[in-house]
């Protein structure tokens, strides 16, 4: 049983920490927070033992009542490996000060630069590069939806080139001292964008993309184009798409026509509306002149939660790829 210290539960944080309750093979022995706010509290009433992020503000949970067992430093000696949830660049920081000196293995999210880990992980793709790894980053949202798509594509068809613009959800649906209120921003302005080149740290492929953050807080669309190398056609795709659990395929006819109705499907058979797939518009799916065309909506909140957990089992060599992966889905309802 792999014993798994959650640093940060927060948005990421709590459903990882839930997914790894689901799994047989793995538990959860402490969570952290940085101040004692609601997530503390809802931590502590769901059964997680709780630990002070930053170890000087231990007193700061005493005196707001809510038990806390210790500090981060505690929770690691308790601990095989830690999972980072922790804010952008803050992970590396984690890293240098608690994780190389307690000599404990540690995955980080895709926040992180590349140089925080041995290997940016996606399951899909690049299991067997995280086997027996100290170090790895799951790489972010955007790059986990475009890399299972792309990893598909190119073991059936190949490809030649990839052309992807990421209209992003400018934050998380918590965050509600940010973000643009009307207005459409290119992000980043000066082309490309990151997605492009954190997709190649776990896949071998040419890629270039653009991204625009806009006004809406639920889910980020891709809009996708691929050059193949060999000749397919519209149900050739569909059906290597439908083969793979972490792909969901839906429709304009089912009442899909935006982002809004797949978080309305989602709330009503979903803890907390989470999608861990890649939710991609059968309708988009178009090969004209050799070219595939595809759309498709990431639930920024959810998708990395299976990586994280099979990054654990490739870590720990408990599983390969295709064992893990069937085991993490079962759990989490994915089919």
């Amino acid at each position: 049983m792999i014993k798994v210290a959650i640093n940060g539960y927060g948005t990421i944080g709590k459903r990882v920490a839930d997914a790894v309750n689901c799994q047989k093979d793995m538990e959860v022995v402490g969570v952290t927070k940085t101040k004692p706010d609601f997530e503390a509290k809802l931590a502590v009433k769901k059964g997680y033992k709780l630990y002070a992020a930053i170890p000087e503000r231990l007193k700061v949970f005493e005196d707001a009542g809510i038990k806390v067992e210790g500090t981060i430093e505690d929770l690691i000696e308790k601990a095989d490996v830690v999972i980072d949830c922790s804010p952008n660049k803050v992970g590396a920081e984690n890293k240098a000060k608690y994780y190389e000196k307690a000599g404990i293995k540690a995955i980080f999210q895709g926040g992180e630069k590349k140089d925080v880990a041995e290997v940016s992980f996606n399951a899909l793709s690049n299991y067997d590069m995280a086997k027996g790894k100290k170090f790895v980053r799951v790489v972010s949202c955007n790059t986990t939806g475009l890399t299972r798509l792309l990893y598909l594509i190119k073991e059936n068809f190949g490809i030649k080139k990839v052309r992807a613009t990421m209209i992003r959800r400018v934050v998380d649906p918590k965050e509600d001292k940010k973000g643009l209120v009307n207005g459409i921003m290119p992000n980043p302005v000066k082309l490309p964008s990151h997605h492009g080149p954190d997709v190649q740290t776990v896949l071998d492929v040419n890629i270039t993309t653009t991204a625009f953050k806009v006004p809406t807080t639920l889910m980020h669309v891709h809009s996708i184009n691929i050059e193949l190398e060999s000749d397919a056609k519209n149900e050739d795709v569909i059906a290597v798409l439908e083969n793979e659990p972490r792909i969901m395929l839906v429709s304009e006819e089912e009442g899909f026509t935006s982002t809004t109705k797949v978080i309305e499907y989602a709330r009503e058979c979903r803890m907390r509306y989470d999608i861990f797939e890649n939710v991609v518009w059968r309708d988009s799916i178009s090969i004209v002149d050799g070219e595939l065309y595809v759309t498709q909506a990431i639930h920024q909140e959810a998708i990395v939660v299976p990586e994280n957990v099979d990054a654990i089992r490739a870590m720990f060599e408990l599983a390969e790829r295709d064992e893990s992966m069937k085991i993490t889905n079962e759990s989490l309802g994915i089919c």
